[in-house]
């Protein structure tokens, strides 16, 4: 303690930012014992007030610590004081009751066991050894228990667990960790896991032990997390493999996988010091790294040279993964398509005929979390999949936000997500799927209304995309009917730049950027299918200044699933009615003339259920299906473009890019007939099917470079933003970058919120609180 300062001066000290329900109180206040303050420390609306006496030395050095020693969920975005009249209070520095009633600034995310509370379980002697569900105010369940505010254990899906005398006395105690951590609990007073099998109950005296032996024999396990269901089997099994993807039916989507630890990845896989900064975060997310090593099950990522690795993130799953010394399949307990299952009844139901065991618990799942996906690039963390750990974590908006209208931005169809805008901070929901699944259209509206109640918000403004046929709009017109407040409507590719220039704080009115957005589709502002733009624009508006050469999608929504039928919608394009000429003979001819190709060119050429589309999507899908990768069909969204990524990954750095063409019109287009030319040459030719991969993904990026260089030139702007979901491929992103940064341009891309349609609703929200109806 630091000896009595001979005068004592006040302060009132403001801290906001993630400071509730992640032990900041506590933290104060030892801090303050420490230094021999007086005073207190109580949460309120706007985050943590803190009242403080002592020597100016004694309450500038307590300030410094604040920060220096924040506990570690604990996000600080401003420290302000200012200071107090009057004596100094005679009692010690106390933790005082919450002020104005119940306090509103939300739920931090759920976040992983922390190094002390696994050494609790770990420790023989500790009361909590081997205990599947131990946390303290640094970690465990938090969004995923939450029913309401304010966020106390009343209000959670730990009310069924009344605290033993032990944990009551933890709790109390501002000097121990677990001082008002609502999941507290122990063996003797807290949640309890068994296994089933499909006959019910089964006896054993150690249900982790169990699962383990059945998993190291090819069983399939559902195993109850934090956030929902997964289906876990031995990664190296590949018998067990298999039948897990033909129970599941997914035939070839990547499956996620769990090691024990950092070694057990890096057996695998090459893991970079970021990545391992992303793999051991409190959020622990799925984080995708390059294979290299010992090889798995060949089915666990067919086509791919990515795995998708996390680290345990409960003592559950720290337990079985070291039970079963080696790497699980730790994918979402559903079949494909469908939600993750959370309640134990809904997985008994969904989840037979999949599973052979299930390792359960009695604590329910109120919000479901699928886990977060994060990619490492050159330009640091990327975040495609934003849930478990992340969100609800606020956005911090430039301050001209501050001020706005209350917003409620619905998001899209697909990876929907909604976002509320109020007070200067954006709080995006978790990841919730495809509104298409009507399982998941429910619980967005359930999710909706529950964060509405946590944040209190009531929007004036509601903003929904452009496309009218979408769910999530709307819904978002319902509502606003409903509660009379105004309805903005927002170009798709617009929402995607906005996203990104509010990921990097950029303030309004020095916002205005060019903005390379590619993706599948999304509805332009003159009513045709975007999905390969070049904007200029701000959170006001937008002008198009660029874009990919039309095409038709024969067929609609068939072709997105069928790449062979934009393989010949491009070659129509390129060629003309007698493409099939320049196809060389072969098994790429073959192929396409097995195909109705009079029946689908007739389509093209009346427009009969052939919209034309700019989409950069569909133009990776026709690549694809030229080199036969998916040609007939592809499993899963972005499959042709992942595979053809993959492809062209050894090549990269020795191939050179195919020509593409650039019209000089005001309104610049990219399109492909050189491309193809020299593509179908390369295929006549024989060439490396990963050598054309390659050499297209070179022959884009400088093509865009080129265009978006000039556009920037003559528009006197130095800046671009990096968007849509086909940005994610990670070739593209890095050589973009690399190239438009070397022509002299400031380059933006996206971190915390995906660059994919799971960031379309901060974009929406800052657009409609920046007062932009659309426009085009």
């Amino acid at each position: 303690m630091d000896p009595e300062p001979p005068d004592r001066t006040g302060r009132r000290i403001r801290v906001r930012g993630l400071v509730q329900g992640v032990g900041f109180r506590p933290h104060v206040w030892r801090l303050a014992q420490d230094r021999g303050l007086t005073g207190s420390v109580r949460n309120d609306g706007g985050g943590v007030e803190i009242d403080a006496w002592g020597g100016e030395a004694q309450l500038d050095a307590f300030l410094a610590e604040l920060c220096e020693k924040a506990p570690p969920l604990a996000r600080i975005d401003s420290v302000s004081w200012s200071g107090l009249a009057g004596p100094a209070p005679d009692a010690a520095f106390e933790i005082a009751e919450s002020a104005g009633g119940a306090v509103s600034t939300g739920v931090v995310p759920d976040a992983a066991v922390c190094p002390a509370c696994l050494a609790d379980v770990s420790d023989p002697d500790n009361r909590r050894f081997g205990y599947a569900f131990t946390n303290c105010t640094h970690c465990g369940p938090r969004l995923s228990i939450v029913r309401a505010i304010p966020y106390d254990r009343a209000n959670t899906s730990m009310d069924a667990f009344p605290m033993c005398d032990d944990c009551r006395s933890e709790y109390e105690d501002p000097a121990d960790r677990r001082f008002h951590a609502q999941p507290n609990a122990c063996p003797k007073c807290g949640p309890r896991l068994w296994l089933e099998d499909r006959t019910g109950p089964v006896a054993c005296k150690a249900p982790l032990e169990e699962a383990a032996r059945r998993l190291k024999a090819g069983q399939i396990v559902a195993v109850k997390g934090i956030g929902g269901f997964h289906l876990a089997c031995d990664a190296r099994n590949e018998k067990a493999v298999a039948e897990l993807r033909l129970r599941k039916r997914r035939p070839a989507k990547p499956l996620a996988l769990m090691a024990a630890d950092l070694a057990g990845i890096r057996a695998y896989c090459r893991v970079s010091p970021e990545e391992q900064t992303a793999l051991s975060s409190p959020a622990a997310p799925i984080v995708l790294l390059r294979m290299d090593g010992k090889h798995l099950a060949p089915s666990l990522a067919p086509g791919q040279d990515q795995l998708g690795f996390m680290l345990p993130y409960t003592p559950l799953h720290h337990q079985l993964l070291k039970e079963t010394s080696g790497p699980l399949v730790f994918t979402s307990g559903n079949l494909s398509d469908e939600p993750q299952a959370t309640a134990n009844d809904d997985a008994r139901t969904r989840l037979t005929g999949i599973a052979d065991l299930w390792l359960m618990h009695d604590r329910d799942i109120v919000n479901r979390l699928d886990d977060s996906v994060v990619r490492v690039n050159t330009t640091g963390p990327q975040v495609l999949r934003r849930a478990r750990g992340f969100a609800p974590a606020p956005i911090v908006l430039p301050e001209a936000f501050a001020e706005a209208a209350p917003v409620l931005a619905m998001g899209g169809e697909l990876k929907s997500a909604f976002c509320l805008l109020k007070d200067g901070q954006a709080i995006l929901s978790q990841h919730l799927g495809d509104l298409e699944e009507a399982a998941t259209h429910a619980e967005y509206r359930q999710t909706l209304a529950l964060y509405r109640q946590i944040y209190r918000h009531d929007p004036k403004i509601i903003a929904v995309d452009q496309h009218p046929d979408y769910l999530s709009s709307q819904w978002g017109e319902a509502l606003a009917r409903e509660s009379g407040v105004r309805v903005v409507s927002v170009q798709h590719h617009h929402a995607h730049l906005a996203a990104c220039l509010a990921g990097n704080h950029l303030a309004p009115g020095e916002e205005r950027t060019l903005g390379l957005v590619l993706d599948g589709l999304g509805l332009g502002a003159d009513g045709t299918i975007w999905g390969g733009e070049i904007l200029l624009g701000d959170y006001r508006g937008f002008d198009r200044k660029g874009h990919f050469l039309p095409v038709a999608l024969p067929g609609g929504t068939r072709a997105i699933r069928e790449p062979w039928r934009n393989l010949a919608a491009h070659l129509m394009t390129a060629f003309g009615p007698a493409y099939l000429e320049q196809v060389p003979d072969g098994p790429l001819a073959a192929a396409l003339r097995a195909k109705p190709l009079p029946v689908l060119d007739k389509m093209i050429s009346s427009g009969l259920n052939a919209p034309l589309t700019s989409s950069a999507g569909r133009l990776f899908d026709a690549v694809a299906a030229a080199l036969g990768v998916c040609f007939e069909i592809q499993d899963y969204e972005g499959h042709a473009g992942m595979a053809l990524e993959c492809l062209a990954r050894p090549f990269i750095a020795s191939e050179t890019g195919y020509p593409v063409a650039l019209s000089d019109s005001e309104n610049a287009v990219i399109s492909w007939e050189p491309l193809w030319q020299s593509l179908l040459s390369d295929v006549a030719a024989g060439v490396e099917t990963g050598r054309i991969a390659a050499r297209f993904h070179l022959g884009l990026i400088r093509g865009l470079t080129d265009m978006v260089a000039a556009i920037g030139a003559s528009c006197g702007v130095g800046r671009v933003a990096l968007s849509g979901g086909v940005m994610q491929n990670q070739i593209l992103h890095e050589g973009l970058t690399r190239n438009l940064e070397k022509v002299g341009l400031e380059v933006l891309t996206h971190g915390l919120v995906p660059a994919n349609d799971g960031g379309l609703a901060l974009g929406q929200a800052v657009i409609a609180a920046s007062g932009s109806g659309p426009t085009g």
